[in-house]
């Protein structure tokens, strides 16, 4: 499977459901453990109208979906965050946002992931991990 296509099929897995197809996400690059995911700024996830500033939640939703995707890739089954930490760096009022995600434990049990999300200039505007229950095994 050539890189691209693997960035189409985990477009795919990301466009399932309607939350994450609201929220625009865009695979840019995977790897076993990793995903990098892109998210235009866009006026509707907006908190707060004075500052133009991106919607905390939505930073938060970006952490938590992009460690579980991460551990995804591995060809594991995640079932379900069990937690999540989230840290707020630096307001977001306008541009794409990256995300990268990597797996830092895959267990039977639980698996852990660790999520940065930077602006267009490359500037630290939220970090996370996120820990996720894994489907019972056979």
């Amino acid at each position: 499977m050539s890189e691209a296509d693997g960035v189409a099929l985990w477009q795919q897995r990301l466009d399932i459901s309607p939350f994450q197809r609201w929220l625009g996400l865009r695979a840019e690059d995977v790897g076993a453990g990793t995903l990098t995911i892109a998210l235009e700024w866009r006026e509707d996830m907006v908190s707060n109208p004075a500052t133009q500033s991106l919607h905390g939640g939505i930073l938060a939703s970006l952490i938590d979906l992009g460690g579980l995707y991460a551990v995804l890739t591995t060809k594991s089954l995640a079932v379900a965050t069990v937690d999540l930490r989230v840290d707020y760096h630096r307001p977001c009022s306008g541009g794409k946002l990256l995300s990268r995600s990597s797996v830092l434990r895959l267990g039977s049990k639980v698996s852990s992931a660790e999520t940065r999300i930077a602006d267009t200039e490359g500037n630290l505007v939220a970090s996370g991990r996120g820990v996720y229950l894994m489907a019972a095994s056979a």
